[in-house]
């Protein structure tokens, strides 16, 4: 795989399309002068994140004995309860953040850029050929910064699909999210069944 296979895998992973409705969500509550400020910071926890799974995930997993099953279930299990509240919005978002409360690390940079699936296909690469490490890291860098930009823009497509249309992506967005969170966590515990079997 080349480079910008790599990059091209890792950005349909990371949807920064899907996660439009889901970061415009919880953004709209954070006011207005923050929220560059915010975005821009959890982008730059996310790749910091990334990065470290990249180069030490494998390790870190192998060190508190945790398989990569455990990670898909994890991150399964949460993406469900964010689709949930995507689907019944409840006061204070999707995350259940009081309105103007800012978000850090979860869910914004963590599990919706840095999810339980780009984080296990960055220890599947590293794990494939890690000879290839500068390699990866390019790829990696590539599709964050793709992701980054259409995410940066978040509030021209919110402006196109004004307050109605974004209520009704982010619901039809939830029923994706619950499809995906539920596959998740049938892979981990498929995978998991296949281990101990």
């Amino acid at each position: 795989m080349d480079i910008l296979s790599a990059a091209l895998m890792l950005f349909l992973i990371m949807d920064p399309l899907g996660n439009l409705p889901v970061f415009a969500s919880i953004l709209r509550h954070i006011d207005a002068k923050k929220r560059r400020k915010v975005l821009i910071r959890e982008l730059i926890i996310s790749l910091i994140i990334m990065l470290l799974f990249l180069y030490t995930g494998e390790a870190m997993l192998n060190v508190l004995s945790l398989r990569s099953e455990s990670v898909s279930i994890a991150g399964g299990i949460i993406l469900f309860l964010i689709a949930i509240r995507m689907i019944f919005p409840q006061p204070g978002g999707v995350v259940g953040l009081a309105a103007g409360e800012e978000p850090f690390i979860v869910p914004l940079a963590v599990p919706l850029m840095a999810g339980p699936s780009i984080l296990a296909a960055l220890i599947l690469l590293a794990h494939t050929d890690g000879t290839r490490m500068m390699d990866w890291t390019i790829a990696l860098i590539i599709a964050w910064s793709l992701s980054s930009i259409i995410l940066m823009f978040y509030k021209l497509f919110s402006r196109l699909l004004g307050e109605k249309g974004l209520t009704a992506v982010e619901r039809l967005m939830g029923m994706v999210l619950v499809m995906i969170s539920v596959q998740m966590l049938l892979d981990g515990i498929t995978s998991y069944m296949a281990q101990i079997g």
